[in-house]
């Protein structure tokens, strides 16, 4: 554990969650420019079927932080290549979408700023068991808002961009992201269907999918795959397990905290890394400003006053996953914060938003004491 005054009081706020059972356990991490000045542990990485405690290198279910550490920079990549650009509609790059009516007015902006007006979720994995068949329920989908005209934060639309990515590669986001993300920054543990022996590094998540079977109403009670058992070493999203294989655009990554702080500077150093610009600085300023209330392409802005982002810059941008993760960058003070939780171990609890919070005020202010 690494920690240096005046970020203890910060600490504290993860003890304190974790004395309330926010959580089962969790990992914080905070870099700022003159090093790392958080990296800590506490409680449990799994309480069933066994115990193990919590490190500074377990891996965890990133939820949907995958929307903006793999599927993200794998779009950006592709538009700076010349094969993408953000106003080509969907029914242009995915054929499978023409069926839908709505599919030549959204927008790959639209998707990756949630403004497509696509719902935010469905159980597609009631009555769809591969890409093919998950894109076919998408295009039968009828959009809740006209495309452009609000935020609604749609894990449908990050699934259409991973298979956009397929589309246009030829491979899925897993090997892509492995390709031209991770393996450039040596995120050796970051990855998709994290293999077996990755399993006891691994953060455990819910028992069974208890809550997707309930949120998804009578069909979902229904439905005979649900897994019973601890969810461990493999995604907890329903829709990316059951018929996507764990490989999907909104969910399917795992990483430890380090990792994840080395691909957050990557984006505070505008794109490079060790002397190779992997992101044109360009995009990396076109991701992380406005383009509808509190998104940029991808991220949450902190501008829009999301407690999540109190106390730091309006300039700021990050994202949280479900599982109980969460990571923002403040660019004005070269500040990294991650918080990463596993607060469905082994039943989803409430009360992450106001540990999130708290923590990220915390650090904020302790930033500013040490300039």
């Amino acid at each position: 554990m690494t920690l240096h005054d005046p970020f203890a009081a910060a600490w504290a706020v993860v003890l304190d969650g974790s004395a309330r059972d926010a959580y089962a356990g969790a990992v914080a991490l905070v870099l700022n420019r003159r090093g790392v000045v958080l990296r800590a542990a506490t409680g449990w990485a799994c309480r069933e079927p066994e115990r193990i405690l919590m490190t500074v290198e377990t891996v965890f279910d990133l939820a949907s932080l995958t929307k903006v550490v793999a599927t993200l920079p794998c779009i950006l990549q592709l538009v700076a290549l010349g094969e993408l650009d953000l106003e080509t509609p969907v029914r242009t790059v995915l054929p499978p979408l023409r069926a839908a009516p709505w599919s030549g007015r959204v927008t790959v902006r639209q998707l990756l700023s949630h403004t497509s007006g696509l719902p935010a979720w469905l159980p597609l994995c009631l009555r769809a068991h591969s890409p093919d068949e998950y894109l076919a329920a998408i295009a039968q989908t009828e959009l809740v808002a006209r495309p452009g005209t609000q935020v609604i934060y749609s894990d449908l639309g990050f699934i259409l961009l991973g298979e956009i990515v397929r589309s246009l590669t030829g491979h899925d986001i897993a090997t892509l992201a492995r390709r031209e993300v991770f393996a450039p920054l040596s995120l050796h543990a970051t990855c998709f269907r994290p293999p077996p022996d990755l399993r006891p590094r691994s953060a455990a998540t819910e028992r069974g999918n208890a809550f997707e079977r309930s949120r998804a109403g009578p069909p979902g009670a229904r439905y005979t795959p649900w897994r019973e058992a601890v969810i461990w070493g493999e995604v907890h999203d329903g829709n990316a397990f059951y018929g996507l294989e764990g490989i999907a655009g909104h969910a399917g990554l795992f990483a430890p905290a380090d990792e994840l702080a080395r691909f957050a500077q990557f984006w505070l150093d505008h794109g490079r890394w060790e002397g190779r610009q992997l992101l044109p600085s360009s995009l990396v300023s076109e991701a992380t400003r406005p383009q509808a209330p509190g998104r940029g392409l991808g991220w949450m802005l902190a501008f829009s006053g999301t407690a999540a982002a109190r106390g730091l810059h309006p300039t700021a941008y990050g994202h949280t996953g479900f599982t109980g993760t969460s990571l923002w960058i403040d660019p004005e003070r070269e500040l990294v914060i991650i918080l990463l939780t596993n607060r469905v171990h082994p039943v989803v609890r409430a009360g992450i938003e106001a540990v999130r919070a708290a923590f990220t005020e915390a650090v904020a202010r302790a930033a500013r004491e040490v300039g």
